[in-house]
């Protein structure tokens, strides 16, 4: 779909549940308001946006990703003694160098998950740019969330209203424990923020579920059984394949998604292969439900 009053860009839908792809614009280059409203407009209406054969160095992709918003400074970013020029960007890589990792994640696999909802205040978004990729393995898959919630019976709807859970910060996307952070049986006890299950895209005014990552969540209020068979229940719904698309990446990718509406993953690759990506955040809001979209 050629769009008009933008600089000759088109749309192109995957076809799945989500995702699309902007063909006909350089990012290394400054875009005008209009195409950029056209990019936004498509982000919203199909959450994952890919961007082939771009060109660009740091200070274009955070150039571009600003264009969303105030970006969040990279979670995890060694550098040593060494000054960081880019500190908004996050290596992605499992390239090691005299033994030590250059990049987070390695080559393993990565669960469905949102990006920090451990946290008060969530990504909305984030911007990832593919700079070296692995002849086989680490494929992205990203999961719409939209419509995991609009498929879902009924009563089960009218029983998530209202409802929050809590986002355990203890382990990473991997599964694995962070720094500095203990062991827990019991969900109840992780830390992390509590968020409501149903979440209304501010811009969009539609809702989503709003999962973080599956182990340690609890929903506050119901009894331990209770919440992890409700639990189990939602997340056997939204991890459906009807709701996802992968991304199979090549050099020069740039894909964006929306964190409020869309969970993603990785599949792990050959540890001998070189994988490297960087990656920026889009500084985060309060995830919220509005009640009156029911009655929309």
């Amino acid at each position: 779909m050629d769009l008009p009053g933008t600089t000759g860009i088109t749309i192109v839908p995957t076809g799945a549940s989500l995702g699309a792809d902007i063909v006909g614009v350089d990012l290394s280059q400054p875009i005008d308001a209009a195409t950029f409203t056209a990019i936004e407009d498509a982000w919203h209406q199909h959450l994952v946006l890919r961007f082939r054969s771009q060109q660009l160095d740091d200070p274009g992709l955070l150039r571009f990703a600003r264009r969303f918003g105030e970006l969040d400074k990279a979670p995890i970013h060694a550098k040593g003694e060494v000054e960081d020029p880019f500190p908004e960007i996050t290596v992605m890589s499992n390239i090691k160098i005299d033994g030590k990792p250059t990049g987070n994640l390695g080559n393993y696999e990565a669960e469905w998950h949102t990006d920090m909802s451990y946290n008060e205040l969530t990504p909305i978004g984030s911007v990832l740019y593919a700079l070296e990729v692995p002849p086989a393995g680490g494929d992205t898959g990203f999961s719409n969330m939209y419509q995991a919630y609009a498929s879902l019976p009924a009563d089960l709807k009218r029983a998530l209203v209202g409802l929050q859970c809590k986002h355990d910060s203890s382990r990473n996307s991997a599964g694995e424990l962070r720094k500095g952070f203990k062991e827990v049986t019991d969900p109840r006890e992780a830390p992390g923020a509590i968020h409501p299950l149903i979440r209304t895209h501010p811009a969009t005014h539609r809702n989503a579920l709003f999962f973080g990552r599956r182990r340690n969540a609890c929903i506050i209020g119901l009894p331990p059984n209770a919440s992890e068979d409700l639990l189990d229940k939602l997340w056997a719904h939204a991890t459906q394949k009807r709701f996802a698309w992968y991304q199979q990446w090549k050099v020069g990718d740039l894909v964006m998604w929306d964190n409020r509406c869309a969970m993603h993953r990785r599949d792990a690759f050959d540890p001998n292969s070189r994988r490297l990506m960087h990656r920026t955040q889009i500084k985060g809001d309060k995830p919220r439900f509005d009640p009156a979209t029911l009655a929309a």
